[in-house]
């Protein structure tokens, strides 16, 4: 199994995720660097991890300067003057896993040819260490988060609005509450403490997390509430009126906003991105670092993805929730976010998943490919899973890369139709896990 996924390596403290581990990380991204920036969230595990790939960086020869703890867009800025930067963070799992993601000076997640690079090196553990005399020495940066915020300040104008931030007990605390109030608006922080046990939510921003966002937002009539996950490397909101606003019509409202020639969405991003808007729309695999390399290569003037990661290369090609917080602040000094909301088109959509034995995965994936592959559409993308264009909808059927399922999506102009076009799906997915 690959070490590294979309978002670094993850795993259960102590069980998938140990200091050992850590420290061969740290020694694997020491052995082909000088210079390492190393931040961590509020969780439990993250000063334990933080000695770990610490002591592995120093063994190789690197000069560590800690940023302790900070959100990952922080720690993206930090690594600017880096080589790279190493990131303690599980993002919005559950607080008993901790998480390693690297990261280059532009503020792009290491691409799979790099983690493939430490991953063969944590394999082989052919690390170039270090005599006595030529170990590194650890340093601390303490100024960061102001850095970050006054980064971010350059590149957005003034907002008088009252804003509710739900910080998800992460290290958000320091730098979103400051960049708002800066911008002029008056603002009330909700899970502000970090806290590695989230005893405020669970660190995914997803609607049904956000009760307490929402309740403060309608009982204190506020003009909007801003959602962050473990780290701050998502941002989600919730409108005037209390609607949760993520997703899809969040993507569609920054891509209108920002793209003005090219926009970077994922395979399952909503065609009402394509009818919002007049940018070309590009679609990639889903995962940050996938958005960021394509925003990348295509000269994109935004790239984004529904679960709340927003990518403005005018900035940093790191994905930065405290940046996008900033800048739909200063939309809805504008216009109402209510309002924006509902410009955005909303199409039936349906999910559903098929489960299969693990040991068939190999034969379900073949079948797969051929079944996908014999249905007629205007377009078949294959860069992650399947995802049929059609003249009135599209379906996206890829393999789960954590459990023994196969994942469908089917979204269409008419309830009728996206039901039409996932029981075409399912009915061919059915015929590779008999």
């Amino acid at each position: 199994m690959s070490l590294f996924g979309s978002s670094g390596v993850r795993g259960v403290v102590n069980s998938e995720m140990t200091p050992e581990l850590a420290c061969r990380i740290g020694m694997a991204v020491g052995s082909g660097a000088r210079n390492i920036v190393v931040g961590t969230d509020s969780r439990t595990s993250g000063p334990m991890m933080d000695a770990a790939v610490s002591s592995g960086l120093m063994a190789c020869g690197c000069q560590v300067y800690s940023c302790g703890l900070v959100t990952t867009p922080t720690l993206a800025e930090a690594a600017r003057c880096m080589d790279a930067g190493v990131m303690l963070t599980a993002s919005h799992n559950p607080p008993e896993y901790a998480g390693i993601k690297l990261w280059n000076p532009d503020g792009m997640g290491f691409g799979v040819s790099q983690s493939d690079k430490i991953e063969k090196l944590v394999s082989s553990r052919r690390f170039k260490l270090k005599p006595w005399d030529g170990v590194g020495t650890r340093h601390v940066l303490s100024d960061m988060p102001e850095t970050h915020a006054q980064r971010i300040l350059r590149g957005v104008g003034k907002a008088k609005l009252k804003v509710v931030v739900d910080c998800a007990n992460g290290p958000a605390f320091n730098v979103t509450p400051i960049v708002l109030q800066r911008m002029g608006c008056k603002v009330v922080t909700i899970n502000s403490n970090p806290d590695g046990h989230f005893p405020g939510r669970m660190p995914e921003p997803v609607e049904e997390n956000l009760a307490d966002l929402r309740n403060a937002v309608i009982s204190m009539r506020a003009d909007m509430g801003i959602a962050h996950d473990g780290d701050a490397d998502r941002m989600v909101a919730i409108d005037d009126k209390g609607v949760f606003l993520g997703g899809d019509q969040l993507l569609a409202l920054f891509a209108r906003r920002y793209g003005k020639k090219k926009v970077v969405v994922t395979v399952d991003a909503s065609m009402a991105i394509d009818d919002y808007i007049d940018a070309k729309v590009v679609r990639t695999r889903v995962g940050d670092v996938f958005v960021s390399e394509e925003v990348k290569r295509v000269k994109a003037d935004f790239g984004g993805e529904p679960s709340g990661t927003w990518i403005f290369p005018d900035q940093t090609y790191c994905p930065d929730g405290i940046l996008a917080a900033a800048r739909l602040a200063e939309m809805a000094s504008r216009k109402k976010l209510s309002e924006l909301r509902k410009g955005v088109p909303v199409y039936p959509t349906l999910r559903k998943s098929v489960s299969f034995k693990s040991e068939d995965k190999p034969m379900v994936l073949r079948k797969l490919k051929a079944e996908m592959t014999s249905i007629d559409s205007e377009e078949l993308l294959t860069m992650d899973g399947f995802r049929h264009q059609f003249e009135d909808g599209w379906a996206l059927v890829r393999a789960s890369g954590t459990e023994p399922k196969i994942r469908l999506l089917a979204e269409a102009r008419s309830a009728v139709r996206a039901d039409e076009i996932m029981r075409l799906m399912s009915v061919a997915v059915r015929r590779c896990v008999k």
